[in-house]
C-alpha cells in the first residue's frame, strides 16, 4: 500500500472509531504504523487518542493496539523468567522502581526495566536514574546489560520498542493525562516487547491519584489480566490506597537521595517507601517462585535481599554497567544550588496531603528539566505540627523560581490540618 492509501485508510479508521464503531486488527495496526512512522502528525493523532478517551475500547480492540503496538517496533527477547513492574503512576516521590529492580536482580531473575519520563509528575524512572548513570542506549546493548547484571532501569523512549506509544505520549502531554485503556496499552507493549512474563502492576488509588476509587483500580487489573492472558502473562495487581508520597522527596534528585537511602539501610531513610518497595518486590517473587513451584516466602526473600546489602551492591552494578559511578551513594550526589524552608500554615494534625498542589509547585521550582528541583516534605500524615515546625523545603538552580513556587503556596497548599 502506497504512503497516500495508507495514510486515507489511517484516517477512515479514525473515523470510525469517531463515530463508535469497533475496529479490526488491520485498521489498528494501519493507525499505529502511521502513527509509529510518524506520518499522521500531531492534530490526527490527538483525534485518535481523544477517540478513545470517553468511551474507551473493547478487550479485543486492546489486544489489537497492544499487539499492533509490538508489531510496528522492536522487540528483545531474552530465555527463561523475565520480570518486570510497573505502576500507572500519578503519585510523586514514590519512586519503588529504583528499588524492586536490584531486588529482583539479585534474587536471580531477569528484569529489564524500560521506564518513561514525567508525563503528569515532576520526575519520572528514566528522569532520576540518569542523574546516576545513562539511560538511552541501543537494544542490543540492553540486552548486553541485562545478561550480564541481570537487569537494567533505562529509558525506553529511543529505543523502537512500541513507537507508535511514544508518539501518543507526546501529544497527550500538554493536557497532562491519559485515559485508562490508554495507559493499559502503554504499558502491556512495552512489557511483551521485552519479553516480560511475569509482571506485578501497581495501581495506587485515592483522592489526588490517576486512579481515585478502588473499583476503578479494580477495573483497570481486570482489563490489564485479560489483555495478559492474551499474551500467556502471569500478571500480579497490587492495588493501594496512597495518601500522599512514600518518599521524602519530590523532584529528580531527592527522589534518587530516597532512592539510595532505602538501599543503604540508612537510619534517616524513607520507610514507608522501603516498606512499599519491598511489598511489590515479594509479591512478584512470589508469584515467579509458584510458576517454579519453589516453597520460598517471597516477601521474607526480597527483605532480606535489601537488609543485607545485596540489593544496593546488585543496583551498583546496574549503575556501573549503565556508565555510572560503581561507589554512586546518597553522599556523593552534587547538592541543588539554592534552596529555603517553608514553615507549616497552621497548628494541627495533618489529615491530609494534596498531590496535585505539590507537583505544581515540583514543575514550577522546574522539575524535571531542572533535575536537582523539587520538594522536601518534612511531615507525614497523622503528625502533629506546630506554625514553627518546618513542612516543606524547595530546592531549585534558579532563584527566580524558587522565589515563584514560595509565592504560590498559600495558593496551592500541601498539608491539609485538623486542629
Amino acid at each position: 500500500m502506497e504512503d497516500t492509501s495508507r495514510r486515507l485508510a489511517a484516517v477512515k479508521a479514525i473515523q470510525k472509531k469517531l463515530l463508535g464503531k469497533r475496529l479490526s486488527y488491520d485498521e489498528i495496526f494501519t493507525i499505529m504504523d502511521e502513527i509509529s512512522s510518524e506520518r499522521l502528525g500531531d492534530v490526527l493523532t490527538t483525534y485518535f487518542v481523544a477517540a478513545g478517551f470517553k468511551e474507551g475500547f473493547s478487550p479485543v480492540e486492546l489486544y489489537y493496539m497492544t499487539k499492533a503496538m509490538v508489531d510496528t517496533g522492536t522487540r528483545l527477547q531474552f530465555e527463561g523468567i523475565v520480570a518486570d513492574k510497573h505502576s500507572t503512576g500519578g503519585l510523586a516521590g514514590t519512586r519503588t522502581t529504583m528499588i524492586v529492580v536490584p531486588i529482583i536482580a539479585a534474587a536471580g531473575y531477569k528484569i529489564p526495566k524500560t521506564s518513561s519520563r514525567a508525563i503528569t509528575t515532576p520526575a519520572g524512572t528514566a528522569d532520576v536514574m540518569e542523574l546516576l548513570s545513562e539511560v538511552t542506549f541501543p537494544p542490543e546493548k540492553i540486552k548486553q546489560i541485562v545478561e550480564e547484571v541481570g537487569g537494567c532501569i533505562v529509558w525506553g523512549g529511543k529505543l523502537g520498542i512500541a513507537p507508535a506509544d511514544d508518539v501518543i505520549i507526546h501529544v497527550e502531554e500538554p493536557l497532562s493525562f491519559e485515559s485508562f485503556d490508554k495507559i493499559i496499552v502503554s504499558i502491556m507493549a512495552k512489557k511483551i516487547a521485552v519479553g516480560t512474563n511475569h509482571l506485578i502492576l501497581d495501581l495506587p488509588f485515592g483522592k489526588t491519584m490517576k486512579i481515585r476509587h478502588r473499583r476503578d483500580a479494580q477495573l483497570v487489573a481486570q482489563k490489564f489480566m485479560r489483555i495478559g492472558r492474551y499474551f500467556h502473562m502471569e500478571i500480579v495487581p497490587y492495588i493501594n490506597r496512597a495518601k500522599g508520597p512514600a518518599g521524602f522527596g519530590v523532584g529528580p534528585y531527592l527522589e534518587a537521595v530516597d532512592v539510595l537511602k532505602v538501599l543503604e539501610n540508612s537510619p534517616d531513610r524513607a520507610v514507608e517507601l522501603e516498606k512499599k518497595a519491598v511489598t511489590i518486590a515479594g509479591t512478584l517473587l512470589q508469584a515467579i517462585y509458584r510458576t517454579e513451584k519453589k516453597n520460598l516466602d517471597g516477601l521474607v526473600v526480597a527483605q532480606e535481599i535489601l537488609s543485607s546489602g545485596k540489593a544496593l551492591a546488585k543496583f551498583r552494578q546496574i549503575v556501573a554497567a549503565q556508565g555510572g559511578s560503581p561507589l554512586v551513594s546518597s553522599d556523593s550526589l552534587k547538592k541543588p544550588k539554592y534552596r529555603i524552608e517553608i514553615p507549616h500554615a497552621e497548628s494541627g494534625t495533618i489529615n491530609e496531603i494534596n498531590n496535585y498542589n505539590l507537583n505544581a509547585i515540583a514543575k514550577t521550582l522546574g522539575a524535571p528539566a531542572d533535575r536537582y528541583a523539587g520538594v522536601r516534605l518534612h511531615s507525614r500524615i497523622g503528625e502533629r505540627v506546630t506554625r514553627h515546625d518546618i513542612s516543606l523545603t524547595l530546592y531549585s538552580s534558579t532563584r527566580k523560581l524558587l522565589q515563584e513556587a514560595e509565592d504560590m503556596i498559600d495558593h496551592f497548599p500541601v498539608f491539609y490540618y485538623n486542629k
